[in-house]
C-alpha cells in the first residue's frame, strides 16, 4: 500500500476515498450467541463488570469443601459471636435456597453438600436470585430486612462478588431505647424478690447493677465474681471482647442469697454462675420467661420487661447520675460512643420531664404567694376601717 497526496491513500493501486471506503475496509466478524461456540464454553453468568467468574485466589484451594464449614470458619476469624453466626446462617439459607424460574427445590441434601464452588455460581449477582430473594423480604420489620442484608452482603464480598447497588438498605426510624419508670422498676425489684424462681432476684439485681447484657449473665461463671472487690469479669463477651463491671452491695447480699440454693442444684463440676432447677447453664430463653412472668405478676404490658430494658435503665441512671459518656461506653461494653450517644436522648426526656415538673410547682408558689398577698391586703383593709 503506498501512499497517495492528501489524506487519501491507495489500497490495491486503487485510491480509498471517503466514498468508497466501506467497501475496501476490512468486513468485522458477525457476533455469535454462546450456543454458536465451537470448542469454547462461556460462563453460565455475566459478572457485574462483564469478566469470567474466577474465585479469589484465597478460596480457590477450598472450592470442593462444604460452603457451610468454610464460611462458618470465617466468621469465627473474624470473631463474631455465637449469635452472630446464627444469624448469619438463619438468614443466609433463605438466600441460597431461593429459586429462579423453572428451577428446582433445593432439597435438603443438596443444601447440606453444596460446595464453596457451587454457592459462587448459585450466588452469580447477575442471574435475579439475589433480587428474587430481597423482594421476597418485603414483610419483615426494616431492622430485621437489614440484617438479612447485611449477613449477605457479607457472605457476597467473602465470595469475591458485587452487591448490587440497586438493592439498598431500609431507612429506620430513631427509636429510644425503652426504659422503666421508677415505680414500675420498683415493683420489679420486690416482685423478683418474692418471686417462685430463686434466681430471679439476682438475675434482676445484677443487671441493674452491672448493665450487663444477657447473653453475659447467662456466661457468667463463679470464677468470675470478685466479692472482696465487688466486680465481675465478662470474657468474650459481644465482640470477643473482655471487660470489668462493677457492683453494689445491694447485689453482694443478693449474691450470698443464692449461693446456699446453688448448692442445692449445681453438680461440683458446674462452674455457670446461674443455673436453672436441673442444675444446668441458665440460657437466654430461660431469662426471659422469667421476665414474662414478672411482668404478668405486677401488671406490666407484655414486652415491657426484657433484659435490655433493665441494661437502658442502668445507662440511664447513670447518666442522670453525672456519670460521663466514656465511662457508660466502658462499663456498657460499646464498641462506639456513637451507641451510648443514644441514652442523651433519654437523658433529654428526663430534662424536660424535670423542667415541666419544676416550672409548674414554680406557678404553683406563685399562685400561692398571690393568695396569700391578697389575703394579707384584706386584712390590712379590715384593721384600717376598724381604726377609723
Amino acid at each position: 500500500m503506498s501512499t497517495g497526496h492528501g489524506m487519501h491513500a491507495h489500497f490495491g493501486g486503487q485510491a480509498v476515498t471517503p466514498m468508497n471506503e466501506k467497501e475496501t475496509r476490512k468486513p468485522q466478524p458477525m457476533a455469535r450467541k454462546p450456543s454458536q461456540f465451537h470448542g469454547h464454553q462461556e460462563p453460565k453468568q455475566a459478572r457485574l463488570d462483564n469478566e469470567p467468574r474466577q474465585l479469589p485466589a484465597r478460596l480457590q484451594h477450598i472450592q470442593h469443601l462444604p460452603w457451610q464449614r468454610c464460611y462458618e470458619q470465617q466468621l469465627k476469624t473474624e470473631n463474631k459471636s455465637l449469635n452472630t453466626q446464627k444469624s448469619y446462617f438463619y438468614g443466609l439459607r433463605s438466600l441460597v435456597e431461593a429459586m429462579l424460574p423453572n428451577e428446582s427445590i433445593l432439597t435438603e441434601e443438596q443444601y447440606e453438600q453444596m460446595t464453596l464452588g457451587d454457592l459462587v455460581d448459585r450466588l452469580e449477582p447477575m442471574n435475579g436470585r439475589i433480587d428474587v430473594w430481597v423482594h421476597s423480604l418485603h414483610s419483615l420489620k426494616p431492622t430485621t430486612f437489614n440484617a438479612r442484608l447485611a449477613a449477605s452482603r457479607h457472605l457476597l464480598k467473602w465470595l469475591g462478588h458485587r452487591w448490587p447497588d440497586h438493592l439498598l438498605r431500609s431507612r429506620v426510624g430513631k427509636r429510644l431505647p425503652r426504659t422503666l419508670t421508677k415505680r414500675e422498676l420498683s415493683d420489679v425489684i420486690e416482685a423478683a424478690k418474692h418471686s417462685e424462681n430463686p434466681s430471679a432476684d439476682l438475675i434482676v439485681t445484677l443487671m441493674l447493677d452491672t448493665g450487663l447484657r444477657v447473653s453475659e449473665v447467662c456466661s457468667l461463671n463463679i470464677d468470675d465474681i470478685d466479692l472482696e472487690d465487688n466486680s465481675a469479669r465478662v470474657i468474650g463477651g459481644k465482640g470477643d471482647k473482655d471487660r470489668m463491671v462493677l457492683f453494689t452491695e445491694r447485689t453482694r447480699q443478693a449474691l450470698h442469697r443464692w449461693f446456699p440454693i446453688r448448692h442445692t442444684i449445681a453438680s461440683k463440676h458446674q462452674n455457670a454462675l446461674i443455673v436453672n432447677r436441673f442444675g444446668r447453664r441458665l440460657n437466654s430463653r430461660a431469662i426471659q420467661r422469667s421476665m414474662d412472668a414478672l411482668a404478668v405478676e405486677i401488671g406490666l404490658p407484655q414486652g415491657r420487661l426484657t433484659p435490655h430494658v433493665l441494661r437502658h435503665n442502668f445507662a440511664t441512671g447513670l447518666l442522670e447520675r453525672g456519670a460521663d459518656l466514656v465511662s457508660i461506653q466502658r462499663l456498657m461494653g460499646h464498641a462506639t460512643i456513637a451507641t451510648t450517644r443514644v441514652y442523651l436522648e433519654i437523658s433529654d426526656q428526663t430534662l424536660r420531664e424535670v423542667y415541666h415538673r419544676a416550672q409548674s410547682m414554680r406557678a404553683l408558689e406563685e399562685r400561692e404567694d398571690i393568695h396569700h398577698l391578697s389575703v394579707m391586703d384584706e386584712t390590712s383593709n379590715l384593721l384600717l376601717e376598724d381604726e377609723d
